[in-house]
């Protein structure tokens, strides 16, 4: 094993050490669940009928909102990087979707939506600017001269885009997805602990929160 890789798993046990030594100190389980009972309570929810429902309901809907955020950014992006007018058309969308608290739009949703679609459409708000914008800057980004020139020989469009801005988003994008992924999975699980979304995982949390059941909390 490498010496990261064994630093990692040491700094983990560690962190299970100082978890089980916090929960001795409360000592009340529904403050502070041990991780031996989280392990167990996870071992438990595991085995129950409907753990994978719960599961799949959630990461489809939340996939499928990254999905579209992820098309939709990359699209958006491109045509603003072309067309100028299409930039400042999207900026007071972008910006308001940046600013505003995830839980204001999860409220409004709720006037908007049903709860099916709740998840989708948060998950969609949150990741969309981070990737529109990282592509955005991307293309800014591109050498200048290569555009120039690019233009000045009448390289077609999609020839330009393929070989010229591609190469120069890839980096953008990455870190875009690596960044909207984690941020869009948290949106759409805070979206069904707020809406009380029936069959998810956000479901259970709420479920667990109401009746005290750390346990089944940190598990989830």
């Amino acid at each position: 094993m490498k010496k990261p890789a064994i630093g990692k798993v040491l700094s983990i046990v560690l962190a299970l050490l100082v978890w089980q030594a916090a929960a001795s100190l409360v000592g009340m389980e529904f403050l502070l669940a041990s991780p031996l009972k989280v392990a167990a309570r996870l071992i438990t929810i595991c085995r129950e009928a409907d753990f994978l429902p719960r599961i799949a309901f959630s990461l489809l809907r939340i996939s499928l909102g990254f999905g579209i955020a992820f098309l939709a950014g990359l699209i958006l992006a491109i045509a603003a990087g072309r067309y100028r007018l299409i930039d400042y058309l999207l900026w007071p969308y972008i910006v308001t979707f940046k600013s505003v608290p995830v839980a204001s739009f999860i409220i409004l949703c709720l006037i908007w939506f049903s709860f099916r679609q709740l998840t989708v459409f948060i998950t969609f708000l949150i990741a969309f600017p981070v990737i529109y914008s990282n592509v955005l800057q991307g293309i800014h980004s591109t050498d200048a001269k290569l555009a120039e020139m690019a233009k000045l020989f009448q390289v077609p469009w999609h020839r330009r885009l393929l070989y010229l801005y591609l190469p120069a988003i890839k980096p953008f994008l990455l870190s875009a997805c690596a960044v909207s992924v984690g941020m869009a999975w948290k949106a759409g699980v805070a979206a069904e602990v707020i809406g009380v979304v029936d069959g998810s995982i956000g479901g259970m949390l709420y479920e667990s929160k109401v009746y005290f059941m750390t346990a089944d909390l940190f598990a989830w």
